[in-house]
């Protein structure tokens, strides 16, 4: 059944209601009712009276009408794309599973592990403190999550950090917690064959305090966000070959990087009952001390480490100027608009073994990035030299002379000695390519601390015990543990190069929308 319009002799439009019958096999139609005139209808607004009255039979065009209706209808939005994705990830992670079978015996009265999905969930999609998501949640449709108050959030971060009987397995800075036996369950949860953990991925970074937060875990240290005023934590993470986050490991502010590596070294091997560790960690782990305790009989550990390539003088002096032929590094960047390969070389000092890596578009982008400094240094020196001083980007290309600054050759040409390198040392028999590429699997460490620090916004924290704050940063751990399952994924359906904000918001922007008009939902 359906409206037509018809035209007669004298060229008048008629509105026709018809209906579809079949006859003997065919279709044919018949005219049930002439509604008059189509220009007479619209003038006097019986039409729009007609459709009106029809659209209470009918629940979606009802919607459209509704729009129009000024103070007849009422609309109730919320956004369900992030529950939809995380709350599936949350499941099939084995996550939810795990927390309630560790609050099987307690006694809360409010839902702990609504709580700290809630809290996860709040870190993946938005910036903000644990305050925030209080409000925020008010906009989403989180089963469980509507009679959760802010105490309950702080009272589930608590409860994560909340230190074990058994500290059997504790280290000198830090004791054994909630959180760790949650991580090893975890781990338990997702092991298989193909789960390694003889190559792992270890990086640290500083999360600073608002205010006067850390009962002794927040310590004044080199701040890595800029902020030696704030006491801080140091946080470390790790990550399995298949680049899944294991655990996170927290310290006092103090602490520094190096101390921290064997002391993670020696706990994983009893956590997770590991033998044969390689780690793999950047520039900022390298030592004489730390090399030389690595390959002690006490730990006996192989490793890829980055080197400081300006501040190490084997390096500087003999590693890079070794002259020496680069092979080229398989898999080349498809998506590139002028794609360059890796390149290697395997330089030996005495018995220690480096690898120099070498990517040509990094290293012209390094040079151009150089020549622009240079250009606007030329410009700058015929103005005077008191403007220079305060330029960082300036002043490594600068020497004195006599009152005057001058453009440094001998520095500019010890520059371009390190356009696109790096150098690593190892003592591992891997082939130098292999060695490259598991060192540049650092860099999804790297991403996550990114991630962790921006995006998910671990930092500033405003708690003030040491319980809290350990569960606030493994809250963001979680998140990390929910994106990296969907990354797989995405990369599964080959979707490997989506930004991860453009996912966020993507999700952010699905609604679920109820309409009230007319009594009708």
């Amino acid at each position: 059944m359906f409206v037509r319009s018809k035209k007669n002799k004298e060229g008048r439009i008629y509105l026709q209601l018809v209906e579809n019958y079949r006859d003997k096999g065919k279709n044919r139609q018949r005219v049930l009712f002439t509604l008059g005139r189509l220009d007479t209808l619209q003038k006097s607004g019986k039409l729009d009276s007609l459709i009106r009255s029809t659209l209470r039979f009918s629940e979606k065009l009802t919607i459209i009408d509704a729009c129009k209706s000024k103070g007849k209808a009422t609309a109730h939005t919320i956004k369900i794309g992030p529950v939809l994705v995380f709350e599936r990830l949350w499941k099939e992670t084995g996550i939810g599973e795990v927390l309630q079978a560790l609050l099987e015996t307690r006694r809360y009265r409010f839902s702990v592990e609504r709580a700290v999905f809630l809290t996860v969930l709040h870190r993946l999609c938005c910036s903000g403190s644990d305050r925030a998501a209080e409000k925020w949640k008010e906009r989403y449709a989180i089963p469980g999550a509507e009679g959760l108050e802010l105490h309950h959030l702080y009272r589930a971060m608590a409860w994560l950090g909340k230190p074990l009987k058994n500290q059997k397995d504790r280290t000198f800075f830090a004791p054994r917690c909630i959180k760790d036996d949650i991580e090893e369950r975890l781990f338990e949860e997702r092991r298989d064959l193909f789960t390694g953990m003889d190559l792992v991925f270890f990086d640290t970074t500083s999360i600073y305090f608002e205010g006067n937060g850390g009962q002794t875990m927040g310590r004044h240290g080199h701040s890595k966000d800029h902020r030696p005023d704030c006491k801080q934590i140091v946080v470390g993470v790790v990550l399995d070959n298949q680049g899944s986050p294991v655990c996170c490991e927290m310290w006092p502010g103090n602490t520094s990087d190096v101390k921290t590596l064997l002391e993670v070294v020696k706990r994983l091997k009893k956590r997770f009952g590991i033998t044969q560790v390689c780690v793999v960690s950047d520039r900022g782990m390298i030592s004489k001390e730390t090399i030389k305790m690595l390959e002690s009989r006490e730990y006996r550990l192989q490793y890829i480490l980055g080197s400081r390539m300006r501040k190490d003088k084997e390096v500087k002096e003999n590693v890079l100027r070794r002259r020496g032929h680069f092979q080229e590094v398989t898999g080349r960047r498809q998506k590139a608009k002028d794609p360059s390969p890796l390149k290697v070389k395997e330089v030996k000092v005495d018995t220690r073994r480096y690898i120099v890596c070498l990517n040509e578009e990094e290293a012209r982008k390094d040079k151009a990035d150089r020549e622009t400094i240079l250009a606007s240094l030329r410009l700058k020196l015929k103005q005077g030299d008191k403007v220079l001083v305060g330029n960082k980007g300036y002043r490594r290309f600068l020497k004195v002379t006599g009152k005057h600054f001058a453009i440094d050759k001998k520095r500019i040409k010890e520059e371009e000695l390190y356009d696109g390198k790096w150098v690593i040392r190892t003592n591992t028999d891997l082939s130098a390519e292999d060695v490259a590429l598991k060192y540049k699997q650092l860099w999804m460490v790297e991403d996550i601390f990114r991630t962790m620090k921006s995006i998910l916004e671990t930092r500033p924290i405003y708690h003030k015990c040491d319980e809290t704050i350990r569960g606030h940063v493994f809250c963001s751990f979680l998140g990390l543990v929910l994106r990296k399952a969907l990354k797989d994924r995405l990369d599964a359906k080959g979707l490997k190069d989506m930004e991860w904000k453009d996912i966020v918001r993507d999700l952010d922007n699905l609604h679920e929308i109820e309409e009230s008009f007319s009594g009708k939902k």
